[in-house]
């Protein structure tokens, strides 16, 4: 397990409350897990940006609000008003910051995972957890990937093995017009899958006309050590797992990893070879196959 220290700072050491240009105002971010608020919260926000800010609110690319020009001597009576509202301070320093998410299978056609669900999970387990880096987590429910999930610190994709029934297929090529990689292909009349161009998006399955297509393996895709910014980078594949438990614990043994060997000053992106992630990706690879013998994750190379 990783420990924190339990003192109890000021509200200006929050990491939700950020120095503007003009250092006697602050914003001051919200929390808002899976950019998820109720709309008696989000009127409750315009009141206290009425109040305290300049009457305006700002949605961030974390799925948050923000407030902006709030003069630091009211930060407690804004506190104070948020925590009421049910909308605490959220986070921005190095820290485990707002879980993002896509729709997923509550509104999306595309979606093969219940996004929201999982990003509220996590957000109750890990959220606020201070880190030697900033850690960012974004979960999509198709390699559509709206949420960028590889590129961020932590990524989690939904997907699905898709596999062709035995049926008559007639080679209408519906299929075929729906698959973006060019992943299927007509063959002597018949449908025929390209494994190593599917990205496994489930698209094909609920295409076919004659319901010939199915998904085999429908799982979950981790991705460590993606970041954004001026030097976008692509993270590592992690585990391929088969359930939101399984993902909820690798997650925190992901936070346990980083929170133990990782250096402050540098992004986890810079720090994954020194922190020898292949070694930790076998290790909780065979950790979580005796913890869940019965859905063993598949390791990545």
């Amino acid at each position: 397990m990783y420990f924190a220290m339990n003192t109890e700072l000021g509200v200006h050491m929050k990491g939700g409350v950020i120095t503007e240009r003009d250092a006697d105002l602050c914003t001051i971010r919200i929390r808002a897990p899976a950019g998820v608020i109720s709309a008696d919260q989000i009127k409750g926000i315009g009141a206290i940006a009425k109040k305290f800010g300049n009457g305006t609110v700002h949605c961030t690319t974390r799925q948050t609000l923000e407030i902006p020009h709030v003069d630091h001597t009211s930060l407690k009576k804004i506190e104070a008003a948020l925590e009421k509202n049910g909308t605490k301070i959220g986070s921005e320093r190095d820290e485990i910051v707002n879980i993002i998410a896509c729709p997923g299978i509550e509104r999306c056609k595309y979606a093969n995972i219940n996004t929201i669900s999982l990003a509220q999970k996590v957000d109750a387990k890990l959220f606020g957890k201070e880190m030697p880096v900033k850690v960012r987590i974004a979960i999509s429910g198709c390699p559509n990937a709206c949420t960028s999930p590889m590129l961020n610190e932590i990524g989690v994709i939904g997907r699905v093995r898709p596999v062709r029934l035995p049926g008559q297929c007639t080679g209408c090529g519906t299929c075929v017009q729906y698959c973006k990689e060019k992943a299927i292909i007509i063959r002597r009349g018949l449908s025929e899958l390209v494994p190593e161009k599917c990205v496994q998006c489930g698209v094909c399955v609920a295409s076919c006309p004659f319901d010939l297509l199915k998904a085999e393996h429908s799982h979950y895709l981790v991705i460590v050590g993606g970041r954004r910014g001026r030097h976008p980078l692509i993270g590592k594949e992690f585990l391929m797992l088969n359930s939101e438990e399984q993902v909820i614990y690798a997650i925190d043994r992901i936070v346990q990893w980083v929170y133990r060997r990782a250096w402050s000053g540098r992004l986890l992106s810079e720090q994954m070879d020194d922190l020898h992630f292949d070694k930790f990706r076998t290790e909780i690879s065979a950790e979580m196959a005796k913890k869940y013998p019965s859905e063993k994750p598949e390791n990545l190379p």
